[in-house]
């Protein structure tokens, strides 16, 4: 046995000592093993077989009610000084949290089998990707593990190969949210979880080692780990640019990743191809360029509001292979969510009769777990071990006010506070109040694992001489009128703005130099066939300037929160913004 895997056994032999499981599975991906699995699952009532002529190999699972979100105030970054975690992570001394941990993990798996899951997050074979391994109690991780990663034997091997990998540790406990933690050990390159069964609490290979643990790894090797979708746009002359945009949970992000184009512009030969939903990992490469892998393998799709007119390619992905959690289902056995065009609900996401009057009959955080090849406008591109080359960047959040449809970062510094300033209003995805505006840099707050200044002068530390960075652009598709209805169609019509920003990038479309950054001219927009009047276009690209001076004093505010951690640099950028304002 090489050294590489005897430090693995090593590991996998201490947590078994610790949590006592009656039975050690090493899991190799393979269908059979799964089958097993889902069959286990159907006898002790943690799957619900969908209608077989319907969907196909299509499951539902029930969380705990107590068990349907992220944690955020249960989510710890455990590094040895509490400033390594920075104001924008719950922090725990590293000594406490294992010895925390180690009392819930004592016994915790005691007449349950502990499943042993080698991963490899992006392309098997791709230098840009990192492995993990995860040990955890429930099969029902295990199925979704092996949807989302690239999961088993081809990982193990490249652990062997490579000696190092993430190690995650959960177990789901007693499902009591009063024993429940996420604790992340980013000097250790290590996450532990207990007491949640819940997506990603659960799948450690999502946002724990995919952002908390690899944003620290990539600051240390030079690279960068972003909540981001990757998206190919190919227009008329077959010329493909790809472009990755980071949004909040609930922004639209998956909706932009698979988004089809208006029909006219299909006409003229625009496509677009999905590389990912959720998760880009950004390295520079030799011509000094970024190049951008998904790590991810499915999509953890939110439910609610994903329907034909919305996201026709996502429900075209769903009606075989898939997993669903805490949806309606029809008497016929058919998934259903509210925002779905077709179907009536007969149970909720509780298994109870379906009764309007006491809730919806999906939770509004409901998933589906799916293979990125299921995606209509999937792309091989996916799998390129070197990564696509990124054109541009965007930032993008739910605003009802202020933030014009699209505007275009001056450069690469001014971009970076772009991205560090953004904010949204909150949604489902995250327990708390929703509709409340919270600044989330880079749609990271809740998953950057080290000090937000320091991820800043990250971030500006690839301006250097001969690097080729994309264009950094923002938009907000949400802008109310006074009305309190959206003004931008959004969905496919998005194309229209992007059409523009690719304009931008190859030198092809004009802008209106602010201080806010570089804004369309209504003129330069394509707004054929939406039937929007000139008043409302102008609005959506309007400058409000005494909004934009308080704003610039909310995010110097904002910036300070850092201390000295924040770069100066970034702090001289709003400053010059909000003198010219």
């Amino acid at each position: 046995m090489s050294s590489q895997l005897a430090s693995l056994n090593d590991w996998v032999a201490s947590v078994a000592q610790l949590t006592q499981p009656d039975a050690i599975h090493w899991c190799d991906g393979s269908d059979a093993e799964n089958a097993r699995l889902v069959e286990l699952m159907l006898a002790t009532g943690d799957l619900v077989k969908l209608n077989e002529q319907t969907h196909p190999n299509c499951y539902l699972h029930r969380s705990s009610p107590s068990d349907v979100a992220r944690v955020e105030h249960l989510t710890f970054v455990c590094t040895r000084h509490p400033a390594d975690a920075g104001p924008n992570n719950n922090w725990m001394d590293p000594v406490e949290a294992h010895r925390e941990m180690d009392a819930l993990y004592a016994g915790c798996m005691r007449g349950r089998t502990m499943y042993v899951v080698p991963y490899c997050m992006g392309p098997i074979d791709s230098p840009l990707s990192r492995c993990g391994v995860e040990i955890t109690d429930s099969p029902y991780v295990v199925a979704n593990m092996r949807i989302m990663t690239r999961m088993g034997a081809g990982a193990l091997a490249r652990i062997e190969r490579e000696g190092s990998f993430v190690k995650g540790l959960h177990s789901i406990g007693e499902l009591d949210p009063n024993r429940r933690f996420i604790m992340h050990f980013p000097e250790e390159l290590s996450i532990q979880s207990y007491g949640s069964g819940y997506g990603g609490n659960a799948l450690l290979g999502k946002k724990c080692h995919a952002l908390r643990i690899a944003s620290y790894q990539a600051r240390t090797e030079g690279w960068l780990a972003e909540h981001m979708l990757i998206v190919g746009i190919e227009n008329p002359q077959g010329e493909t640019h790809y472009v990755a945009a980071a949004f909040p949970s609930a922004c639209g992000k998956t909706n932009l990743a698979m988004l089809i184009p208006p029909e006219g512009y299909r006409r003229d030969g625009w496509k677009v191809w999905t590389v990912g939903d959720d998760i880009c990992w950004m390295h520079p490469g030799a011509d000094g360029r970024l190049y951008a892998i998904n790590p991810e393998a499915g999509f953890f799709g939110v439910a609610p509001g994903t329907s034909e007119k919305t996201n026709a390619n996502a429900m075209a992905m769903l009606d075989h292979d898939a997993i669903f959690t805490n949806t309606g289902v029809t008497a016929d056995g058919q998934p259903w969510w509210e925002g779905m065009t077709s179907g009536t609900p007969a149970k909720d996401w509780q298994g109870r009769d379906y009764d309007k009057a006491v809730g919806p009959a999906a939770h509004p955080n409901s998933r589906f777990t799916v293979s990125a090849r299921q995606c209509p406008s999937y792309t091989a591109k996916a799998e390129d071990p070197q990564g696509v080359p990124l054109s541009a960047i965007i930032f993008g959040g739910r605003r009802a006010s202020l933030v014009p449809l699209v505007l275009e970062a001056r450069d690469w510094t001014h971009g970076v506070l772009v991205g560090a300033s953004m904010a949204s209003e909150t949604t489902a995805a995250a327990t708390g109040a929703v509709g409340v505006v919270r600044r989330d840099s880079m749609a990271m707050k809740p998953f950057a694992g080290y000090n937000f200044g320091d991820y800043f002068a990250h971030w500006l530390s690839f301006d250097k001489p001969g690097a080729k960075l994309p264009k950094i652009f923002q938009v907000n598709w949400f802008r109310k009128d006074a009305d309190g209805k959206f003004m931008w169609p959004g969905f496919g019509d998005n194309m229209r703005v992007l059409e523009w920003m690719l304009k931008r990038v190859t030198g092809q479309a004009h802008a209106v130099e602010t201080p806010v950054g570089n804004l369309p001219l209504p003129a330069d927009l394509n707004t054929e066939g939406l039937g929007m009047d000139a008043a409302t276009l102008e609005q959506l690209l309007t400058l409000d300037r005494a909004g934009w001076k308080a704003e610039m004093e909310s995010i110097g505010e904002y910036l300070e929160e850092f201390g000295d951690r924040t770069p100066d640099v970034l702090k001289a950028e709003r400053a010059r913004i909000a003198a010219q304002l």
